[in-house]
C-alpha cells in the first residue's frame, strides 16, 4: 500500500516537513511493508517558504529589516533552485492544475490578469525568490500587550522584497498569511519607494489607520526594478479588501482589533482603494484574495505587476502532487485545526481536491489537532464564508452568525474530497502539552489509520 503524506504545519509545534515525517513514522510502525511518499504542503500562509524549498530546492537568505512595529529584526526569505528541464512546466505553470479548489476564482488577478505565472519556470537558479510576509510582519512579533493593528506595518516585508531584488530575483513569490498587519500593503509600497501623502504633502506614518488621511500617491521614486519583475501572490484566503468579508472584519479581531478599530480600519482601507484607483488606475478592492495578509494582496496588485494564485495550488504544482497521487492508494493530509475556513483555500481542502481529481479512487484522510463541531454541516453563514448576511457591524458584533451555530463552521468538509477526519489528541490535556506531544500524537493516529485501512484491504481480498 502506498501512502502519499501531504501535511501542512501544526502552528506552534511542528513544521510541515516534521509533520510529514511523524505521520510516516506512524504508518511504517503499523505497516512495515507500506511505501511512504512525503510532500510537505502549505497554503500561502506561514510555512510556505519552507514547503517550497523542500519541494523545489534552494537556500535561505536573511536580512535585517523592520518588524510590524518598526523594530529591527532579522528575517529570512528564500531563493529557489532552477527546476530541472522535465519539471519546469510543473513548477511554473500554475494553470497546470485545472478545476482545483479555486479555479476561476483567485486567478482573476483583478488589475493585473496577465499570464505572468508561467514565466517563473524559465528563471535561472536563484532568480526566483520567495518572500513569506510572516517572516518580517508576522504575529510572532507581538503579544496581547504590544499588538496594535492600527499602527502595524508591512514595511519589513517590502524590505525583504528589496533584498530579493538585490540578489537578482526576476520573479518573486510573496506568500500571505499570519501577519500582524492591517495596512493593505501600504508599508511594502513605502519600503519600495512610494510616497503616501496627506493633504499637506506629508508622508503618512506607518499603519492602516493612517490611510484614512491619504490624499494622493507619488510613485516617482519607486524602485525601477519592479517594472521588470514578475510578482506572484500566494494567498490562503479569497477575501476581498473591504466589507463584511474583508481584511478588517474577518481577520482584524485576531490581530487585536476591537469592533471600533475594525470599522476604522475598514474605512481606511476603503480610502486607500479609492486613491489607488484614482492615482494609479487600478481597481483592487473587490479582487478575490486582495484582503489576504491584512489587505497586502491589494497593495501588491496596486504597486506591482502581480497576479494572485491559490497558495495551495502553487505548492502542489511545485511538488507535482497530482502526478504523485496517481500511483498512491491513500493520501494523509492535515494541519493544526479543521474548521469553517478549511474549505476556503486551506491546505486540506486543496490537497483533497487535487489528489481526488488526479486519482478518484484514492482515500483521503485528514488529521488535525482539533476538529470543530459540525464540520459536516452547511450553514454557509459563518464569518468569512461567501454568503455572510448583514453588514460589517453584524460581523464585528457577532450578530451575523445564527443562534446555536458553530461560528467556525462554514462549509461541508467532506464535500471537499476528504473521506474521513480525525483529531489526534488521545486524552484530555492542556494546549501546551498537546503542542509538545504533536509528533507522537500524529504518529499514533496515523498508525491506527494505517492499521484500519490494511485490515479493510485484507478483508476485501
Amino acid at each position: 500500500m502506498k501512502f502519499l503524506i501531504a501535511m501542512d504545519s501544526f502552528k506552534g509545534s511542528l513544521d510541515a516537513v516534521a509533520a510529514c515525517h511523524a505521520v510516516a513514522r506512524g504508518v511504517m510502525s503499523a505497516c512495515p511493508s507500506a511505501r511512504c511518499d512525503i510532500a510537505p504542503m502549505a497554503d500561502g500562509g506561514e510555512g510556505t517558504l519552507d514547503a517550497l524549498l523542500a519541494s523545489v530546492g534552494g537556500r535561505h537568505r536573511s536580512a535585517m529589516v523592520h518588524d510590524p512595529l518598526m523594530r529591527p529584526v532579522r528575517a529570512e526569505y528564500g531563493l529557489l533552485d532552477a527546476p530541472a528541464d522535465g519539471d519546469a512546466q510543473n513548477f511554473g505553470d500554475i494553470q497546470g492544475i485545472e478545476g482545483g479548489p479555486h479555479d476561476g476564482g483567485l486567478r482573476a488577478g483583478g488589475a493585473h490578469s496577465g499570464d505572468h505565472a508561467p514565466r517563473a519556470m524559465a528563471a535561472e537558479s536563484g532568480r526566483v525568490a520567495v518572500v513569506e510576509m510572516a517572516r518580517a510582519s508576522g504575529l510572532q512579533y507581538v503579544d496581547e500587550h504590544t499588538r496594535d493593528p492600527l499602527r502595524a506595518s508591512t514595511f519589513g516585508t517590502g524590505e525583504l522584497i528589496r533584498h530579493a531584488l538585490d540578489d537578482g530575483a526576476h520573479t518573486i513569490i510573496v506568500t500571505l498569511g499570519g501577519s500582524a498587519t492591517n495596512d493593505g500593503g501600504a508599508g511594502i509600497a513605502q519600503a519600495l519607494g512610494a510616497r503616501l501623502l496627506d493633504a499637506n504633502g506629508r508622508d503618512l506614518e506607518p499603519g492602516g489607520a493612517a490611510l484614512a488621511r491619504l490624499d494622493h500617491i507619488d510613485i516617482a521614486r519607486m524602485d525601477p526594478r519592479l517594472a521588470h519583475t514578475v510578482f506572484c501572490i500566494a494567498a490562503d484566503v479569497t477575501n476581498s479588501l473591504t466589507g463584511p468579508t474583508g481584511a478588517s472584519a474577518v481577520f482584524g479581531p485576531q490581530k487585536g482589533a476591537t469592533p471600533v478599530m475594525v470599522r476604522q480600519l475598514d474605512d481606511a482601507l476603503g480610502r486607500f482603494a479609492q486613491v489607488i484607483e484614482r492615482d494609479l488606475g487600478r481597481s483592487v478592492a473587490a479582487v478575490a484574495g486582495a484582503g489576504a495578509g491584512g489587505g497586502t494582496g491589494a497593495g501588491l496588485l496596486a504597486f506591482t505587476n502581480a497576479t494572485v494564485e491559490p497558495g495551495i495550488q502553487l505548492v502542489a504544482t511545485a511538488s507535482r502532487l497530482a502526478d504523485r497521487a496517481r500511483t498512491a492508494d491513500v493520501c494523509i493530509t492535515g494541519e493544526g485545526r479543521i474548521d469553517g475556513q478549511t474549505a476556503y483555500g486551506k491546505t486540506l481542502s486543496g490537497v483533497a481536491q487535487i489528489v481526488k481529481q488526479a486519482n478518484p479512487r484514492i482515500v483521503v484522510v485528514a488529521l488535525a489537532g482539533a476538529v470543530a463541531r459540525g464540520v459536516a454541516a452547511v450553514p454557509q453563514t459563518a464569518v468569512g464564508s461567501p454568503d455572510t448576511a448583514g453588514g460589517i457591524d453584524s460581523l464585528v458584533t457577532g450578530t451575523g452568525v445564527p443562534d446555536g451555530a458553530d461560528r467556525s463552521v462554514s462549509a461541508d468538509l467532506y464535500a471537499c474530497g476528504i473521506d474521513a477526519a480525525f483529531p489526534i489528541i488521545r486524552e484530555p490535556q492542556s494546549l501546551a502539552d498537546a503542542c509538545r506531544e504533536t509528533a507522537d500524537n500524529l504518529a499514533a493516529t496515523a498508525a491506527n489509520v494505517a492499521r484500519l485501512l490494511a485490515a479493510v484491504a485484507d478483508a476485501d481480498r
